[in-house]
């Protein structure tokens, strides 16, 4: 029992237990180290003074995908239209706005159109969000897929994590519920699932296949989870994959949907990764849904759809602001009405985060004042993550041990690595899976974070680590190449 237990009310063994249950490996152990690395290396001077020294002068945070902490800039029309929006009484002088401040004619054309929508950023909106920027959203939706969208069937949202988190909590109403995840996964969706107490029901990626998915192990999971008396509900897709970085092709995507319509369940499409593609093209479950409608009427009618977005990821990289957005498709009108209930409780999403939702789906368009320079530094930001991408990955292919499938999409590598037995045994003493224990020591050696792959599941007997790619520079990468080297020795056979 907790020493407390009899000073205050709360204590550990008398919080909910489903919070103690949920694990969040993005930030946990690890992080938190890496963090107390950051703050002391923060108040030293010189950064590792001989009394107590570090052997490294910075913190790599290659652990989440937190794009503007690893320096990437902004884009420069969604900072511009956002400065005018927190501060309205620019827009008094639009001459030194354009003269001085290089403001241009569209910047501040935008700024004043989403003043009209939202009276200000400081107001709620609507618990569904801003009407004109939903309208935004499902032109975006249109032009993206080439069918319509309804913008009464969109919802912005704090980010993605919270458009699951509320799916989760509609789709959830048993302890016996289950929801297929993909493994390795994003560990969102598991610690959502034991907060609600519901049940992961896990399905492999095919590792042999670029981490595809694989419906074969789709159907064996659902068929043990019903023998074990779980009712099925919901299947997650992470389309690219985090951690992977798979991008899944239209044929995976329309057996996924066929599957779905077969067992009656949910589809949860992440798709926040969808411009963070470098080996062929992104391929939403939206089109795919609407492919197999027109092909097959009637057929599909009522499966249900829901695709998330967010402003977090991609170029945009604005994870700080919370904005996102999921679309419905499929849902009963009685069940949507809940859904809105739902979110009404939390009011409305940031009206911040939901105007930088509306930059992001509807960027400059060509010809205009502003795109040059957007383009310009949305290609930047892009060849900079293929580049360290690749930088990475031509290290992985170097170390011994060590495999990792070529760069799809997303922000990450998951690579595997095969450590030798003595490691494997000095981890086991020191209570950590091996996995675990080789991330402790890299990040001690080189300051570099990464994320065991036992955070995000992985099969027996196998053990991987991700790493983003976000971090300037390639320096870091040679510091991963040389603190294995020396692990490697230290505990070969």
């Amino acid at each position: 029992m907790s020493s407390t237990s009899q000073l205050r009310s709360l204590n550990i063994d008398n919080i909910n237990p489903h919070v103690k249950e949920a694990k969040y490996a993005v930030r946990g152990e690890l992080a938190v180290r890496a963090e107390s690395y950051r703050q002391k290396l923060a108040h030293q001077t010189p950064p590792t003074p001989p009394d107590s020294p570090l052997p490294f002068d910075k913190i790599i945070s290659a652990n989440i995908g937190n794009p503007q902490q690893l320096d990437q800039k902004p884009i420069s029309f969604f900072r511009q239209v956002l400065s005018l929006l927190e501060y309205p009484p620019l827009l008094e002088n639009e001459e030194a706005l354009e003269k001085s401040f290089g403001y241009k004619a569209d910047v501040i054309e935008r700024a004043k159109w989403l003043l009209k929508e939202c009276k200000s950023v400081g107001a709620y909106s609507h618990s569904q969000g801003v009407p004109g920027i939903r309208d935004s959203v499902a032109r975006f939706i249109e032009k993206r897929d080439g069918y319509p969208s309804d913008p009464s069937s969109i919802f912005l949202s704090a980010g993605a994590s919270a458009g699951v988190n509320t799916l989760l909590h509609i789709i959830c109403s048993k302890s016996t519920t289950g929801v297929l995840v993909p493994i390795p996964q994003y560990p969102l969706y598991t610690a959502t699932l034991s907060l609600l107490d519901a049940r992961c029901v896990p399905y492999y990626l095919d590792e042999a296949k670029a981490w595809g998915t694989d419906l074969s192990a789709i159907k064996s999971a659902i068929t043990k989870a019903k023998e074990e008396g779980t009712d099925v509900r919901a299947i997650v897709i992470i389309n690219p994959g985090n951690p992977t970085g798979a991008s899944l092709s239209s044929s995976d995507i329309r057996s996924v949907l066929q599957f779905a319509a077969k067992e009656k369940l949910v589809v949860m499409a992440d798709e926040v990764y969808q411009t963070n593609v470098f080996i062929g093209s992104f391929h939403s479950f939206k089109k795919g849904l609407r492919d197999l409608q027109k092909e097959s009427p009637g057929e599909y009618d009522n499966v249900e759809l829901v695709s998330m977005h967010s402003i977090s990821k991609g170029m945009v990289g604005e994870c700080g602001h919370r904005g996102g957005y999921f679309e419905l498709v499929g849902f009963d009108p009685e069940v949507v009405a809940q859904i809105y209930k739902f979110v009404s409780i939390s009011l409305c999403p940031p009206v911040i985060g939901q105007c930088l939702v509306e930059l992001m789906v509807n960027p400059p368009a060509p010809n205009s004042p502003s795109y040059d320079l957007y383009k310009s530094e949305f290609d930047s930001i892009f060849a900079g993550l293929k580049k360290r991408a690749y930088a990475l990955y031509d290290a992985f292919k170097s170390m011994e041990g060590v495999t990792c499938d070529e760069p799809q999409g997303s922000m990450y590598l998951f690579p595997t690595v095969k450590l030798p037995a003595k490691a494997v045994t000095k981890a086991k003493e020191e209570g950590r899976t091996p996995d675990e224990y080789y991330a402790f020591r890299l990040l001690d050696a080189t300051g570099v974070c990464v994320v065991p792959g036992s955070g995000f599941g992985q099969k027996e007997g196998s053990l991987h680590f991700r790493t983003t790619f976000l971090a300037p520079g390639t320096e870091w990468v040679s510091r991963i190449v040389e603190f294995h080297k020396g692990f490697m020795k230290e505990f070969e056979d």
